[in-house]
């Protein structure tokens, strides 16, 4: 009994260390991992804010228009392709079917001449962009 006595404040005190020990790595690890997850939050929001921007922003714009090949032979086909962003109504002129706002659509095209087709996109507020490509025959 006068042992358990002598040895039961040392005990005590590695006890309370070890306590304290792993309290602050749990805290520490608590606190690194809410770091990381706000540096992930914050990661994803400016990745959002780029993603918007970069398909107009709420604004008309057309994305992408372009024909592949740009030369074929005579008779041959192409695809045109095109991608608009925040466009109510699309469409290609020199016989192109009727076509709707995609942010990635192909179409296949025969070409018999050098023809150059024009987009033209259009929102709600009744404002327009177009742009054009040159296909060209051999």
């Amino acid at each position: 009994m006068g042992l358990i006595r002598k040895l039961l404040p040392y005990t005590t005190i590695a006890v309370c260390i070890a306590l304290l020990y792993a309290g602050w790595i749990f805290y520490s690890r608590y606190r690194t991992n809410a770091e990381l997850q706000r540096k992930a939050e914050t990661r994803y929001v400016e990745q959002a804010k780029r993603t918007y921007e970069m398909y107009g922003g709420g604004q008309l714009k057309i994305l992408s228009f372009y024909a592949m090949p740009g030369v074929v032979q005579r008779g041959g086909t192409t695809e045109l392709c095109y991608g608009v962003a925040n466009a109510t109504s699309v469409s290609i002129d020199n016989g192109i079917e009727a076509i709707k706002p995609s942010l990635s659509r192909c179409l296949p095209v025969k070409i018999t001449k050098r023809t150059t087709y024009t987009l033209k996109a259009q929102d709600e507020q009744g404002n327009h962009v177009e742009q054009s490509v040159d296909v060209l025959v051999q």
